[in-house]
């Protein structure tokens, strides 16, 4: 019979993450502050100039001036209250999401990265689910607005969701993303 010694009770630590990179943080920042800004400016117009993008809505609803097939024509809402509903329940989205990634943008200016990151990510969301899914997918296929050659918002919808989407990219580079490893 051999001897049995107690064995030493083996722990691991796991390394600290490295510091996320003042560059990191100076981009997502600026990208977050950049979106911040011009959404709440569109939501300020839409408020302050309410009745011009109330004339687009109302115009993609009714599909007014699409190629008015019979097979897609039972889709459009002409009724003004739904209308008008829709309208301020997209400046009221619009004007939320100013406000959370004004705080994501306050966060990364104050190098709280965690905090920065969850708000920014959800006034990103925020904002590619109301220009891709509200403007792309609903307002520009449901509501046949790419056949139309006067109220057709899908240029600029895209825009908005590319940066908004480069944005969120960005916000979530993994700590330590571009540093040189030892």
């Amino acid at each position: 019979m051999t001897p049995t010694t107690p064995t030493a009770r083996a722990t691991t630590t796991t390394p600290a993450a490295p510091p996320v990179s003042r560059a990191l943080v100076l981009c997502a920042g600026v990208l977050t502050g950049i979106l911040a800004l011009y959404i709440a400016l569109v939501a300020f117009g839409n408020v302050t100039d309410f009745g011009t993008n109330q004339q687009f809505v109302r115009h993609v609803l009714a599909m007014d001036t699409t190629f008015r097939d019979d097979d897609v024509m039972w889709r459009a809402i002409t009724s003004r209250p739904v209308q008008n509903t829709v309208y301020v329940a997209i400046i009221g989205w619009e004007a939320v999401a100013a406000l959370v990634l004004a705080a994501g943008t306050w966060f990364w200016g104050r190098r709280d990265v965690a905090r920065a990151r969850r708000w920014s990510t959800g006034g990103l969301l925020m904002l590619m689910l109301l220009f891709g899914a509200g403007f792309i997918a609903v307002g520009g296929e449901w509501f046949s607005m790419w056949q139309s050659k006067d109220w057709n918002g899908l240029e600029a919808a895209t825009r908005v969701f590319l940066l908004s989407g480069v944005a969120l990219l960005f916000v979530q580079l993994p700590e330590g993303f571009g540093r040189a490893r030892s």
